[in-house]
């Protein structure tokens, strides 16, 4: 199927690591015809990716972000519309976690830094990207959730559970301008995120999962490459969660 993305411009945040979902995301758009801001507070890696997008024979700018402070949040989008002009799709794919540890041994500055990079993060790239799509009447934005109900990541998984209803909220306030706001939900799979768990962990859920193994990066790269095309015309405000289990 051709998803029509030629000459489409993506954003794509957390797209540093060379495990991580956001690189494959930046390497399926690519292939899909789009150009790349590839951004991550991981720079090296952000670079990494941007040439790899390049060797695809498309165009790429790598962007130093950390989603936390908005001013960088709005450099970055500055940066990318100096570039490319536009931005036709947001991948609020960059999240970050605090130490694994049950809830009672959490600090309140765990508790900040994961709603500040997982909720706030995808709030703050949201509110810098909109005012350049409601301009054009036109733009994708994919939010990444997941991790709810998970032991010892449970402000984590709560402010991906805040993604959701954000992801909600702001597809009905943006619709009728023409812009599509879905969120996907990826699987458990061996990214950076959770190289940190057991391997008993990582095993148990390859065993329970309905084709025993672990989420792959390009399984979710191929649902949010078909959430960025104008080929989801009709799906908005949804979860997309992935799963074999």
């Amino acid at each position: 199927m051709d998803l029509k993305l030629k000459d489409k411009v993506a954003l794509v945040t957390g797209a540093g690591s060379q495990i991580g979902y956001g690189k494959a995301i930046c390497l399926t758009l690519a292939e899909e015809g789009c150009h790349i801001i590839a951004a991550d507070i991981d720079f090296a890696g952000a670079k990494q990716t941007a040439q790899e997008v390049e060797s695809l024979g498309r165009k790429a700018l790598a962007v130093k972000v950390d989603v936390t402070k908005q001013t960088e949040v709005d450099a970055m989008v500055a940066s990318a519309i100096k570039k490319f002009g536009k931005i036709d799709i947001l991948v609020n794919n960059a999240g970050a976690s605090s130490e694994l540890r049950p809830f009672m041994e959490m600090t309140e500055e765990d508790w900040e830094f994961d709603i500040g990079v997982n909720l706030l993060g995808q709030m703050r790239v949201a509110r810098a990207v909109l005012p350049r799509m409601i301009v054009r009447k036109y733009g994708r934005i994919i939010n990444t959730s997941g991790g709810q109900g998970i032991p010892n990541i449970s402000i984590y998984g709560a402010a991906k559970g805040g993604v959701i209803q954000f992801t909600k909220a702001l597809a009905r306030e943006v619709a009728s301008q023409g812009i599509i706001v879905n969120a996907v939900g990826p699987g458990l799979g061996k990214t950076g995120l959770v190289y940190r768990a057991p391997k008993e962990m990582l095993e148990g859920e390859k065993q329970a999962s309905l084709l025993k193994r672990l989420c792959e990066p390009s399984d979710v790269a191929s649902v949010v490459a078909f959430l960025a095309s104008d080929k989801c015309s009709y799906m908005v405000g949804q979860l997309v969660q992935l799963s074999s289990s």
